[in-house]
C-alpha cells in the first residue's frame, strides 16, 4: 500500500489568516499564541468583524523571517 503524504502548505503572501491556519505555521498551541500576542512577541490579529479575528499574512511572514524561518 502506497504511504500517503499530505501536500505542502504555503504561507499566503498576502491576505488574512484564522487562528488555525496561523498555528500551522508556528511551533507553539493556541494557548501559547494568545500568551505571545499580550506580551507583544507575536503579530497582534486584526478584527474583521465581530465575530472573526484574524492576522494579516505579511505580519506571520515577517515574524517567522525574524527569527530565520
Amino acid at each position: 500500500m502506497p504511504e500517503q503524504t499530505r501536500p505542502a502548505v504555503a504561507l499566503p503572501v498576502t491576505g488574512f489568516l484564522r487562528q488555525s491556519q496561523v498555528l500551522v505555521f508556528v511551533p507553539f498551541s493556541k494557548s501559547t499564541l494568545w500568551r505571545r500576542v499580550d506580551d507583544g512577541s507575536f503579530p497582534a490579529p486584526v478584527k474583521l468583524s465581530s465575530n472573526i479575528t484574524a492576522w494579516r499574512a505579511e505580519d506571520i511572514k515577517g515574524w517567522i523571517t525574524a527569527r530565520g524561518g
